[in-house]
C-alpha cells in the first residue's frame, strides 16, 4: 500500500494533533530504513545527532516554534553541501573532507527549524543527467528499478519521490534537479541563480551554479526557497532577491516552442503529453503563443559546445589531474576533456551569450513564461550504460539553457504516460520570476490532481 506523501502540510496537521518532533523523525528514519534501494544515501545522520537535534527543538517555546517556518520538517540534502562534521564527498571518496562550518543553505535550512536526517548520492562532482556516475550506487526511479532516476541530484530526488522526505536540496547547473524531479514525479524548482548561495557547495560550473528544491508541490518548494534566499556576503555571486509583480488573475499567456523546434528523439508519446500539457494551460485560461526555440536551445548549447564547462577545470580540474584513477571515468572524460579550450572561444561564446539573452527577454516581454519538457524521454540503466554520454545529454536538451540564460524554472509533474512512467514540464521565466510563476505552475498541478512522488502500491 502506498504511504501518503511527506507533505508540510500534513506534518504540520500531525503538529497541531499533538505529535511531537521526535515522532515525525522517526517516521522519516523508519522510512528511509525501510526504503529497498541503499544508493539513495552516501551518509546517514547518526541517531545520537538526530536525538540531540530533536531534542533542541522539543525545548523551544511556542513562539520561537512559530517563527521557524520549517519547523520540524525532516529533510535530506545533496552530498556536494557542507555540514559541519560530516563528510563531504560530492560523490567521490577519495575528494572526501570533514568541513568545520556548515554552508550557508544549510545554516538557513536548520536555522528554519528543519531537521536534516542524510545526505544524498549524487553523480560524482555533480557531472552528469542521469544518475548512474556514482561509486555509491546507482539510486533507480521511484517508478521502476530498470529506470534512471535522473541526476545529478539523484538521491534528494528519489529521497522525496518515495515519500521518505517533505523535500530536499538538491543542484542545479544544467538541469540537476529538474531532470531527477520529472523521473521521479515531482517538484523541482530552480531558482534564480544567486539568491541561495551557493557558498560551502562544492562547485560544478561556479559562476551559474544553483542551489534546488525538490518537493511535492509547487507551494512546498516555495516555502522552502523563501526559507533559504538571502544575501550572503561570503558569496561573491550571491545576490539579493528582487519581488516581481505579482501573476493577475485570470487570463495568461504562455508562450511554447514552434512545431519544428520540438524534438522529442522518436518518443511520439511524451510528444503527445506534451501536447496534453498544453491544452491544460488552454483550459485553465491560458492563451499560446508560439515562438522561435533557438535562442534558447542555442543559448544551453554554449555550456558544453563553447567552452564554458571548462569553468569545471578551476575548482575540480587539480584534483582530478591527480586522483584520476579514483573519478569516474566518465566525469574524467567530461571535464580533463576541456583543457583544450582557450579564452577567445569563451569570449567569442560570451558574445553569443548575450544576444540569446536578449532574444529570450522579448520572448518574456509578450508571455507570462515559457512551458518546454522538462525532458523529451525517459531511459532504462541498461540504455544509459550503453551510451553513457550522449544519451544523458539528451535529457537536458529542455534544462540546459537556464542557469546559462540567468532564468528561473518549475520543473512539475504533468501525467503518467502509457508505459507507466512520469512526464513532466517546465515553467521557465526571467530572473526573479519564482512567486509570480508559482500561481500558473500550482493551478496546472491541481488541474491535473496534484498527484505526485511514487506510483500506488509502489512501498
Amino acid at each position: 500500500m502506498k504511504q501518503m506523501p511527506f507533505t508540510l502540510g500534513e506534518i504540520r496537521a500531525a503538529y497541531a494533533k499533538g505529535a511531537r518532533v521526535g515522532d515525525i523523525v522517526r517516521e522519516a528514519v523508519r522510512r528511509a530504513d525501510a526504503y529497498l534501494d541503499p544508493a539513495v544515501w552516501i551518509t546517514r545522520i547518526p541517531s545520537e545527532a538526530l536525538t540531540a537535534r530533536v531534542k533542541e527543538l522539543e525545548e523551544l517555546d511556542a513562539a520561537t516554534r512559530a517563527a521557524m517556518p520549517l519547523f520540524g520538517m525532516p529533510c535530506a540534502i545533496k552530498d556536494n553541501m557542507d555540514l559541519a562534521g560530516t563528510d563531504t564527498t560530492a560523490g567521490c571518496p577519495a575528494y572526501a573532507y570533514r568541513p568545520a562550518e556548515t554552508a550557508f543553505a544549510v545554516r538557513r535550512l536548520e536555522a528554519a527549524g528543519a531537521v536534516i536526517i542524510g545526505k544524498t548520492n549524487m553523480d560524482q562532482f555533480a557531472t552528469g543527467t542521469a544518475g548512474v556516475r556514482s561509486p555509491y550506487g546507482a539510486p533507480r526511479s521511484v517508478f521502476g528499478r530498470d529506470y534512471v532516476c535522473g541526476g545529478s541530484s539523484s538521491g534528494s530526488a528519489v529521497a522525496v519521490g518515495a515519500g521518505i522526505v517533505p523535500f530536499a536540496l538538491g543542484s542545479d547547473t544544467a538541469g540537476s534537479g529538474r531532470i531527477p524531479a520529472a523521473f521521479n514525479n515531482i517538484v523541482g524548482l530552480k531558482p534564480t541563480r544567486g539568491i541561495i548561495s551557493s557558498a560551502g557547495v562544492v562547485p560544478c560550473n561556479r559562476s551559474i551554479d544553483c542551489v534546488a528544491v525538490l518537493a511535492h508541490s509547487v507551494d512546498d518548494a516555495m516555502e522552502v526557497l523563501d526559507a533559504l534566499a538571502a544575501m550572503d556576503p561570503a558569496d561573491i555571486y550571491s545576490r539579493d532577491r528582487i519581488s516581481l509583480p505579482a501573476a493577475p488573475e485570470g487570463a495568461f499567456t504562455f508562450a511554447v516552442p514552434r512545431a519544428g523546434d520540438l524534438e522529442f528523439y522518436g518518443d511520439t508519446e511524451n510528444a503527445g503529453m506534451f501536447a496534453a500539457a498544453i491544452a491544460t494551460l488552454e483550459r485553465i485560461g491560458g492563451k499560446k503563443v508560439e515562438v522561435d526555440f533557438a535562442p534558447f536551445r542555442d543559448g544551453g548549447g554554449l555550456l558544453y559546445g563553447a567552452g564554458f564547462i571548462a569553468e569545471r577545470l578551476v575548482d575540480l580540474g587539480e584534483f582530478i589531474e591527480k586522483h584520476e584513477q579514483e573519478c569516474h571515468p566518465n566525469v574524467v572524460k567530461l571535464i580533463l576533456g576541456n583543457k583544450h579550450r582557450t579564452g577567445v572561444e569563451v569570449f567569442a561564446g560570451m558574445h553569443k551569450l548575450e544576444r540569446f539573452k536578449r532574444e529570450a527577454a522579448r520572448v518574456f516581454a509578450g508571455a507570462d513564461f515559457l512551458l518546454v519538457p522538462t525532458s523529451p524521454i525517459q531511459a532504462t540503466v541498461a540504455e544509459v550504460l550503453a551510451d553513457p554520454i550522449a544519451l544523458p545529454w539528451k535529457f537536458s536538451l529542455y534544462t540546459g539553457f537556464a542557469n546559462i540564460l540567468d532564468l528561473a524554472a518549475f520543473a512539475v509533474p504533468a501525467g503518467i504516460n502509457a508505459r507507466g512512467l512520469p512526464f513532466s514540464v517546465q515553467l521557465v521565466g526571467p530572473m526573479f520570476s519564482e512567486a509570480r510563476m508559482a500561481p500558473y505552475a500550482r493551478r496546472f498541478t491541481e488541474a491535473l490532481g496534484g498527484y505526485t512522488g511514487a506510483p500506488p502500491n509502489s512501498h
